[in-house]
C-alpha cells in the first residue's frame, strides 16, 4: 500500500471524527474512488455493480458523458445563479422541456436542491393557496427529514424521536397488502376502506373544509416498496376534488423514469394538483422542483417562498443532457423490459426460499422483503446479512422497510440483461448460504 492509499485508509477508519454519525453511519460506508456506467471502484481494487443508482438518482448511469460535458460547458459559463436576480438559458430550457414530459397541467416549476425542499414547497403552496391549516398524509410514507416534511413522514418513528414536529398534520392508513383480507379483490377492498376511512377522519378528528392538501408517494418507497391498486389512489383523487383539498405527489423516488413511465402518475393515470420531483432529475447534482398549474403558482407571490441556489445553472444543464439521454437511449422502455425481466427472475427466489417472503416492483423499482420463516415477522438482520453477503461478492444493494426487511433493488436505467442476471444470480448464491 503507497502513501496515498493508506492515508486514504486512515481517512476512512476515523471518519466519525469528520462527520456526524447521522450522516456517516449508513450502510456500508463504501471506500470508492470513481463510478462509471453502472459500476462502482472501491480502493480495495474492486469493481461493484450498483443496484442502488445513489439511492434512485443516477436514472442515466454514473458519470454519463453528455453530462459530464454538459456539466463541463456550464460551467466555463456560469456556476451560480441566483435565480431572479439574474436569469439565464439553462433553467428556462430546463422548464420547457420538464413541460413536455409532466401530466397535464402540472406546468410550473419552483427550482430548489432536494426532495425534501421540494415537499416544503408543496406543502406551503398548498397552504398559501387554500388558506387552510392542515395536512393529511398516508401512515408508512417519507417525505423527508426537515420540519415540514418530518411532520408529513411516519415510515419510521426514529426519524420524529426528540424532534416532533410542530406543525399538526393528521394520517390515513397506506394500500398496505397486511389489510387485504384473503380471497378478496384488492382494486375493491382498498378504495372502500380508504373512503370509510377517510369519513371517519372527518367526522371525528378535523374537519374536511380545514384540510389544505393530502400527500402521498404513489409508490411507497422507504416504507417498503408497496405498489398501491390504482382505484385506490383513484378514490384519494375523488375525495380531495369532493372536499376542495389539493393533492400533492411526492415523485421524489418514482420520478424520471423509473416506473418505466416518466412518473408514476402517468402509470396509475391520477394526476396530482401538486408534484415534488428530485433524485433522478439531474444525474447525481442537486436539484429538484416543486411543480404546479400556472393558476397555482400565480397565488404564490414573491417573497411567499424563496431560495439561494435552488435551479443551478450547472444542475440545470445536467438536467436537460439527463432529459436528452433517456429520450435518446429510451431507457423508460428499457426500464419496463428489464423491470419485468428482474421481477420474474426475483420471483424465482420466493420460490425457492422459505424466507423471501414477497418480491413486488414495478419498472426498475424493485423491493423483495425477507421474513423469519417460523415467526413470520419482518427480518431486517436477514436483509443486512444478506446486503453484506452481496457486497463480498461484488453487488451494491440497499434497504427499506419500517424493519428494514426490504431488499431495495433500484439500478440505473441503463442495466442490462446480462447485468441484471450478475447481481441476482449474486443474491441467489448469498441466500442459498443463510
Amino acid at each position: 500500500m503507497n502513501k496515498s492509499d493508506q492515508h486514504w485508509q486512515e481517512l476512512v477508519n476515523s471518519i466519525g471524527n469528520f462527520l456526524a454519525p447521522s450522516m456517516a453511519k449508513d450502510h456500508p460506508n463504501l471506500p470508492v474512488v470513481k463510478a462509471e456506467g453502472c459500476y462502482y471502484y472501491g480502493t480495495d481494487g474492486k469493481e461493484y455493480l450498483d443496484f442502488t443508482s445513489g439511492i434512485a438518482v443516477e436514472n442515466v448511469g454514473h458519470r454519463h458523458p453528455k453530462v459530464v460535458q454538459a456539466i463541463k460547458d456550464s460551467a466555463d459559463h456560469l456556476v451560480h445563479g441566483p435565480s431572479g436576480v439574474i436569469i439565464y438559458e439553462s433553467i428556462l430550457k430546463l422548464a420547457q422541456e420538464l413541460q413536455e414530459i409532466m401530466p397535464p397541467k402540472l406546468d410550473n416549476f419552483f427550482f430548489a436542491n432536494s426532495g425534501t425542499e421540494a415537499i416544503e414547497g408543496g406543502l406551503k403552496l398548498a397552504k398559501h393557496v387554500t388558506k387552510r391549516p392542515y395536512v393529511i398524509s398516508f401512515t408508512g410514507n417519507f417525505h423527508g427529514r426537515s420540519i415540514g416534511s418530518l411532520s408529513v413522514s411516519t415510515s419510521k418513528s426514529k426519524y420524529r424521536k426528540y424532534q416532533q414536529p410542530s406543525w399538526l398534520t393528521y394520517q390515513l392508513p397506506y394500500a398496505l397488502p397486511e389489510y387485504l383480507p384473503e380471497g378478496q379483490d384488492p382494486e375493491v377492498f382498498f378504495a372502500e376502506k380508504l373512503e370509510k376511512d377517510a369519513e371517519s377522519l372527518f367526522k371525528h378528528q378535523v374537519d374536511p373544509e380545514e384540510v389544505a392538501c393530502m400527500i402521498l408517494e404513489p409508490i411507497m418507497g422507504e416504507g417498503g416498496y408497496i405498489i398501491p391498486p390504482k382505484s385506490w389512489l383513484q378514490k384519494v383523487r375523488e375525495i380531495c376534488d369532493r372536499h376542495g383539498i389539493l393533492l400533492i405527489f411526492d415523485e421524489v423516488q418514482t420520478g424520471f423514469g423509473r416506473t418505466g413511465d416518466w412518473f408514476a402518475a402517468q402509470t396509475f393515470g391520477v394526476t396530482p394538483d401538486i408534484m415534488a420531483i428530485a433524485k433522478g432529475i439531474a444525474a447525481g447534482m442537486p436539484l429538484s422542483a416543486t411543480v404546479a398549474s400556472k393558476e397555482l403558482m400565480d397565488q404564490w407571490p414573491l417573497g411567499s417562498h424563496g431560495t439561494t441556489f435552488g435551479g443551478n445553472p450547472i444542475a440545470c444543464a445536467a438536467a436537460r443532457a439527463s432529459l436528452s439521454i433517456m429520450k435518446e437511449e429510451k431507457l423508460l422502455n428499457n426500464a419496463k423490459t428489464m423491470g419485468d425481466y428482474a421481477l420474474t427472475k426475483l420471483s424465482g427466489l420466493k420460490d425457492k426460499y422459505e424466507i423471501v417472503h414477497e418480491v413486488r416492483g414495478i419498472g426498475l423499482m424493485l423491493g423483495i422483503e425477507l421474513r423469519d420463516p417460523e415467526t413470520g415477522e419482518p427480518d431486517g438482520e436477514a436483509v443486512m446479512k444478506a446486503l453484506n453477503g452481496c457486497l463480498d461478492e461484488g453487488v451494491l444493494f440497499y434497504l427499506c422497510g419500517n424493519a428494514g426487511e426490504v431488499i431495495r433493488m433500484i439500478p440505473p436505467l441503463t442495466i442490462n440483461k446480462e447485468q441484471i442476471d450478475q447481481g441476482i444470480d449474486v443474491l441467489d448464491k448469498v441466500l442459498a448460504q443463510m
